[in-house]
């Protein structure tokens, strides 16, 4: 039989053991409580800085982007034509341009045999990109080779198969100098603009003449799913009129003579 004193001596040291064993777990699991801890706080940062490397686009959006513009549609098909009563000209260019946002623009452009302009043409159909606020003669004097930052007035109006159409020329010019003339036409339905320069002619009855009569021999080839634009045009060839060089006696040439009425 083993003694008292040896049980004795057994008894506080498995006691002991017990102990040590017990407070190096709750060591163990102290030291992994914060081991995890730890990592989940390293994920929470990784998962927050994910977020915000996520939100970079949106805070960029909050910049101005230049939105989309005109651009050349070289696949799309001309939908107007101008006969040439002067086979010494010819059209260097048509060019088609389209917006995003429904815009086109169909350009015509004239020179003579040595190269320099003549006359420009532009059919514009408005789409959502056309702002009202815009002055109607904003893109006119970049339009006719001048500054855009060149001052038009008015230079009376002109009788075509559109109607009145408004002239202008560079602020100031004289009654008698040389120089082009720009043209604007406003439709409200259709949604159209009629604008352009022209240089032919040598005195300023010559040239509103040349800019009528272009006008006058303005012809649609195709209005694609517009039933207004093609009643535009088969009414304004019911008064079509003919190209006299010498103009005509109904032109307005001054404010003094409002014998043109109607909107512009």
């Amino acid at each position: 039989m083993q003694s008292p004193e040896a049980s004795t001596a057994v008894s506080p040291t498995r006691t002991t053991i017990q102990l040590a064993l017990l407070a190096f777990a709750d060591e163990v699991v102290g030291t992994l409580a914060h081991l995890i801890a730890y990592v989940g706080t390293l994920a929470l940062f990784a998962i927050l800085a994910l977020a915000a490397l996520g939100q970079l686009p949106d805070l960029r959006d909050d910049e101005p982007v230049e939105k989309p513009g005109w651009s050349v549609a070289g696949r799309s098909h001309p939908a107007f034509a101008v006969s040439r009563p002067d086979s010494s000209e010819k059209t260097v260019a048509y060019t088609i341009l389209r917006h995003p946002e429904g815009g086109r623009r169909d350009v015509l452009r004239w020179t003579d045999d040595a190269g320099k302009p003549l006359a420009e043409l532009e059919i514009y159909r408005q789409g959502a990109e056309f702002d009202v606020t815009r002055p109607a003669t904003a893109d006119l004097a970049a339009q006719m080779g001048l500054g855009a930052a060149t001052a038009l007035e008015q230079a009376g109006l002109i009788g075509t198969k559109f109607g009145p159409v408004a002239l202008f020329r560079p602020t100031g010019t004289t009654e008698g100098a040389q120089g082009c003339l720009g043209y604007l036409k406003r439709s409200e339905e259709p949604a159209l603009q009629i604008s352009g320069f022209s240089c032919r002619g040598g005195s300023l009855p010559a040239r509103r003449a040349a800019i009528a009569c272009t006008l006058n021999r303005l012809t649609l080839l195709a209005s694609g799913n517009e039933p207004r634009l093609a009643e535009l045009f088969a009414h304004a060839e019911l008064k079509r009129g003919g190209c006299d060089p010498a103009g005509s006696a109904d032109w307005l040439l001054g404010a003094a003579n409002a014998q043109l009425r109607g909107a512009l």
